[in-house]
């Protein structure tokens, strides 16, 4: 209830007594003036928000950090009365998402659209909605709200950074043995045939054996005799270091484009957490990998255990994005740990990509039992000193050099693909207090 009507509410009480004591014409006469300005007003503010519809059209309900979110609205006004004014406010939870309008006038059985570009810059799985229409009467005495509770959600996968060169490369990864894996993906292994099933593609039709059965057979693929890549990140909340991050909708320099003649380039500035740039270094290598040929799986300890079998292929990279988008660093498993509970049951010749920011150098003790077992080790150090921490890496980067296990160091603001171009122990980098 606005101050404004309990003033005239109290000035039109105040004029009927003095109307109706007095019985002059002019107290009168202003009472019912006053009176059939409330009454008026009320009808107006009260239909102010009927006839009125809402849609809302969400272009995709998938997007990635340095892509937009577009979204249409459209508020259309059924009504046989013109509406003077409409605030739509929205509570979308995705960062800088402002959908917000408020409408002049909206005549009769007429809409009004707009669309609205969010840069994405966090990942994650973020709530689009509710809304809430507002509206009124000309003079402001009454309110009305109407309430949308309809709710959608929309996911934001991490950055993936085009990698040219990832050493060692995949033709020097080893192979492995055959694990009769069934796969999705048509590879020169068939292991069986099945029935037809509705959607399978002509070209997995095993034609002598339709011939004999005289029904529609399919072939079933399994997985080629080639190690998989598995790639470790590590989520454990007391190897994570960040810096406070606020991003501006359009702020320069988190959506510049730079490019060659050939093409252009999005360059994304990245949080500056080790977790997002864990996240993203996994999403890339995953990437780099799978365009490969190459079977790649997933393991991450968090709040809960995130596990992807390995697999090729398109579908996979969609599952793995899928899963980095919702991940957080708030585990309670050490890095380590992790390793050695998970490279039990990997094969001899897979490959373990390990990403971290701890300083513990026993999960590079963990990679040395694995490599020892068989299983390459890869590493990949993500440097918390950039992230306004100050550690010593030294007793971690003194193991891999002991053993000559590749490991890569990632530094805060330096590009991602340079970073990965080729392992610091051929560079001559070093880690250190700072």
């Amino acid at each position: 209830m606005s101050s404004r009507f309990i003033f005239l509410l109290i000035t039109l009480i105040t004029l009927w007594v003095l109307a109706l004591n007095s019985g002059h014409d002019l107290a009168f006469s202003l009472a019912y003036l006053l009176s059939g300005v409330l009454i008026l007003s009320y009808f107006l503010a009260w239909s102010s928000t009927r006839s009125v519809g809402i849609r809302r059209f969400t272009r995709t309900q998938r997007s990635q950090v340095g892509q937009f979110v577009e979204e249409i609205f459209e508020v259309s006004n059924g009504g046989v009365l013109a509406k003077l004014w409409l605030e739509v406010e929205d509570f979308s939870k995705l960062p800088g998402h402002s959908a917000s309008r408020v409408i002049s006038s909206l005549g009769r059985n007429s809409s009004e659209r707009w669309q609205i570009r969010t840069p994405c810059t966090h990942r994650g799985r973020f709530r689009l909605g509710p809304m809430v229409l507002r509206s009124g009467d000309p003079l402001g005495i009454f309110d009305v709200e109407q309430d949308l509770p309809a709710t959608s959600n929309i996911v934001v996968y991490p950055l993936v950074v085009p990698l040219e060169t990832f050493e060692p490369s995949v033709s020097d990864l080893s192979g492995g043995e055959a694990r009769r894996q069934r796969t999705y993906q048509i590879t020169t292994n068939v292991a069986t045939v099945r029935d037809y099933a509705p959607g399978d593609s002509l070209n997995r039709i095993h034609w002598p054996s339709t011939a004999r059965a005289r029904r529609l057979m399919t072939k079933e693929f399994e997985l080629d005799p080639t190690a998989d890549v598995w790639i470790y990140l590590d989520l454990y909340e007391g190897g994570q270091f960040d810096l406070p991050w606020e991003v501006f909708p359009y702020q320069v320099g988190v959506f510049a484009l730079s490019g060659n003649r050939n093409r252009k380039q999005r360059q994304v500035e990245l949080p500056p957490s080790t977790t997002e740039y864990g996240v993203t270094i996994a999403a890339s290598l995953a990437h780099y990998f799978l365009d490969k040929d190459r079977a790649v799986g997933m393991t991450s300890y968090g709040k809960t255990r995130e596990f992807l079998q390995s697999d090729r292929g398109e579908r996979q990279k969609t599952k793995i994005l899928e899963g980095l988008a919702v991940v957080e660093g708030d585990g309670n498993l050490p890095f380590a740990q992790v390793i050695a509970t998970d490279s039990v049951r990997l094969n001899r010749n897979d490959t373990i990509l390990a990403i971290s920011a701890d300083p513990d150098p026993q999960w590079a003790l963990a990679l040395q039992d694995s490599q020892r077992r068989g299983i390459n080790s890869i590493a990949v150090v993500i440097d918390g000193n950039t992230f306004g921490a100050s550690i010593d890496y030294v007793p971690v980067v003194s193991n891999f050099e002991a053993t000559g296990l590749s490991y890569y160091m990632v530094e805060r603001g330096e590009p991602i693909a340079t970073a990965l171009s080729k392992p610091a122990n051929k560079t001559h980098r070093h880690m250190a207090v700072r």
